[in-house]
């Protein structure tokens, strides 16, 4: 008879429990996400920023959104796509990049909106959600000069 292959997989002991791998140490690490969405799909916060904007659009201060609607080309197979492209009243776009936190922002979505900002004539933004005791609503931030 065959015995069982059993690996003892190793781990380190804290307070006689083995670690919990759903619950890094890292509280920088609990503001991500736990894997891409499908293409197409919202986040909690871009869909209250889309609630956010459908008020506008009722209230005719923006005209039209699309969420990814837009895919920008800023070098040979590097593209940026940003979460919602807005037109105002008067007509401009601008180009909004949803975060549910600056302390999530990546460095390399700071270069892809950086790059963007300089290559193309729209106005872009990283939009960030203001703390309820702070009053809530939304903190909007100018990218590019």
């Amino acid at each position: 008879m065959k015995k069982p292959n059993r690996k003892l997989k190793p781990f380190a002991v804290t307070f006689g429990h083995p670690p919990d791998p759903t619950k890094p140490n890292d509280a920088r690490a609990r503001l991500f996400a736990k894997g891409r969405l499908k293409r197409g799909e919202r986040n909690k916060t871009e869909a209250a920023y889309e609630q956010h904007l459908e008020m506008l659009k009722r209230a005719g201060e923006i005209l039209w959104y699309a969420f990814e609607g837009i895919k920008f080309r800023l070098a040979d197979k590097t593209f940026y796509t940003p979460d919602f492209a807005v037109m105002n009243a008067d007509g401009e776009i601008e180009i909004k990049e949803i975060k549910g936190s600056m302390a999530i922002f990546q460095d390399d979505a700071k270069v892809k909106i950086k790059v963007a900002a300089e290559m193309y004539p729209f106005r872009f933004f990283v939009v960030v959600p203001k703390l309820k005791r702070d009053g809530g609503g939304w903190e909007v931030n100018h990218v590019g000069g």
